[in-house]
């Protein structure tokens, strides 16, 4: 259904770091620059991508908008360490299984250096 996620940035070189860090720690690359200053992420079939806004506008954070990445427990941790010591926000609860509606999932949530939320999410056996 997705083709692509795209969240905007007012400093790409502090972004690069921040998501080559958090990509790298579950299990990709670090992204490449486009001819239009864009950051480009490919992981498991999906692009994500990091841009200054097109309007010349500051860029800013959707309220109650969540990008979400699918990954294993461990990689959930260390992506969460990497965030944190490449200049992320630990938000919510700690990394860890939460359960509800008859599921459980593995979580950990941080909001990037532009404060767009992101979540590392696995979802546990039955």
């Amino acid at each position: 259904m997705f083709s692509h996620m795209m969240v905007g940035s007012n400093d790409i070189d502090r972004s690069k770091r921040f998501y080559d860090a958090t990509f790298t720690a579950m299990g990709g690359r670090a992204g490449s620059k486009d001819p239009k200053g864009r950051l480009i992420y490919a992981h498991n079939g999906g692009l994500f991508l990091v841009t200054p806004p097109i309007d010349g506008q500051p860029a800013t954070h959707g309220n109650g908008s969540t990008i979400g990445f699918a990954m294993s427990p461990e990689q959930a941790d260390a992506w969460h360490r990497a965030g944190v010591e490449s200049g992320g926000t630990a938000i919510e609860d700690p990394p860890g299984v939460r359960s509800g509606g008859g599921m459980s999932l593995y979580l950990a949530y941080l909001r990037d250096p532009d404060g767009n939320k992101l979540c590392a999410l696995h979802r546990m056996p039955a």
